[in-house]
């Protein structure tokens, strides 16, 4: 069994997975657009909507997303109930991933030193995505 995130981001998909390439360096894995779907009658195209993202795989280090930029409706509620944990490969890598993620978003917890890491930080980023980025070093580690 897998389970995987599935991101909604309202119209702005391409704008995050641009976004998410240069913070992040991710690659996207597979994308489709509304207007290479086939056509359907009792469901077409949203007038507008035809060069936005259907459906897309994308990959984060070893961890592949989906996203889509879903119905396009104006006034939708951002995404809550979930957020994204990000571990860097030592307390550099992840603050500069924390620093990056942070862009245009809004920190909700700085980041820091815990008692259970030496390097942990909250922040909801520019599409509304919750990520929890952490140091892999845990506070009171001996090995």
């Amino acid at each position: 069994m897998l389970v995987q995130p599935y991101l909604f981001f309202n119209g702005r998909c391409a704008e995050a997975l641009q976004f998410y390439r240069e913070k992040l360096g991710a690659d996207v894995l597979f994308q489709k657009y509304f207007r290479e779907a086939p056509p359907n009658p009792e469901r077409p195209i949203k007038p507008g909507t035809e060069d936005k993202i259907m459906h897309c795989t994308f990959r984060i280090g070893a961890t592949e997303l989906m996203g889509s930029d879903g119905d396009c409706e104006p006034g939708n509620a951002m995404p809550s109930g979930f957020g994204l944990s990000l571990t860097g490969d030592d307390r550099a890598s992840a603050e500069r991933l924390f620093n990056a993620l942070s862009d245009g978003g809004n920190v909700l917890m700085p980041w820091q030193p815990t008692f259970w890491t030496d390097g942990f930080g909250m922040v909801t980023d520019r599409f509304g995505i919750l990520w929890m980025v952490t140091s892999p070093h845990y506070a009171g580690q001996t090995n």
